[in-house]
């Protein structure tokens, strides 16, 4: 198929052309920003007044819309994970239909009005789930190999068996520690069940306490033994005969792994002191994310923003008109 070269003439006009076009986009650009900026100089002190009005109201909305939020950081014992999310999950329940009977007789909140919502969330720490527990690292391992391990790190069945999560309390107004976080605590750690369960736990460390305290003082009559055999000048080839078949080395690494043992029992009595016990409480931090404290500006932007375009509408609607 051929195709008829262009005389110089047609490529003359063809280029006329392109420049016309060129030519008519760019003044219509150019009278469209004149369009645009008059329009605001013409109604500058409407929209100005606009803008100021905006302000004042959003304003007035962020005084009256505040929201706070209360973090409180838990630990949970004895394998209450469970009965933590599903307690928290009752108050919410109780607070969003508004039943402040159920709040102030049952719970003890002495000011159930001032709560707005309350949840629970883990603390994402995968290092402590794992730490002394070779059957969780193990677990992680092996669902790792199938699956993201960033997915199976937040995923809820994994990260409800954190050691630590955080309980938040969003209000309207700032709430008294007193009044409604010791009442929702105490609330949560009201079981029958987990009280047995944490009596025979503390027993259980305190038995351990004592067993290891025994050992600890064995080894250190071994200890005691050798070195008198030392300080009784013992030849050096029967010490070497002696330290080989005791494995003294080894004895000393029991000690050692029991004294850090006697100190994470310790630890364990102070958390076992409550089912959901208390680490950590932050009271009425201001609640800034989304819109919360944002309205001073957001308000006068929708003011403009909804001005300009009734306008630009009825400008439309006006030409059109005039055209039928």
């Amino acid at each position: 198929m051929s195709t008829t070269p262009q005389s110089p003439a047609e490529r003359e006009i063809d280029l006329f052309e392109m420049k016309d076009g060129l030519g008519n986009f760019s003044s219509g650009i150019m009278k469209r920003l004149f369009q645009f900026v008059s329009f605001f100089i013409n109604n500058r002190k409407f929209l100005i007044a606009l803008f100021g009005i905006g302000v004042v109201l959003g304003a007035v909305a962020d005084y009256f819309m505040k929201s706070y939020s209360t973090q409180v950081i838990v630990t949970p014992n004895f394998g209450s994970n469970d009965y933590l999310y599903s307690k928290v999950e009752l108050l919410n329940s109780k607070i969003v239909q508004g039943d402040t009977l159920f709040l102030k007789n049952m719970v003890g909140i002495q000011e159930p009005k001032k709560v707005a919502e309350i949840s629970v969330k883990p603390i994402t720490d995968v290092y402590r789930f794992i730490e002394n527990r070779p059957d969780n690292f193990e677990l992680i391992r092996l669902m790792s190999e199938d699956a993201d391990i960033k997915k199976i790190i937040e995923d809820n069945v994994t990260s409800k068996n954190y050691p630590y999560h955080q309980i938040l309390v969003t209000s309207a107004k700032p709430i008294d520690k007193k009044k409604v976080v010791d009442p929702i605590l105490n609330y949560i750690n009201a079981s029958e069940y987990f009280k047995k369960i944490q009596a025979i736990n503390i027993q259980n460390v305190k038995n351990k306490i004592v067993a290891n305290d025994l050992i600890i003082k064995q080894i250190d009559g071994v200890l005691n033994g050798f070195s008198q055999n030392v300080n009784g000048n013992q030849k050096s080839d029967k010490l070497i005969y002696f330290n080989e078949n005791t494995q003294l080395n080894d004895i000393i690494k029991s000690k050692n792994d029991l004294v850090i043992e006697q100190g994470n029992h310790k630890i364990e009595l102070v958390n076992y002191e409550k089912i959901v016990k208390e680490i950590n409480t932050s009271l009425n931090l201001k609640n800034t994310k989304g819109i919360n404290g944002k309205m001073k500006f957001i308000f006068p932007l929708l003011f403009v923003f909804f001005f300009t375009g009734y306008r630009f509408f009825k400008m439309v609607y006006l030409t059109q008109k005039n055209k039928l």
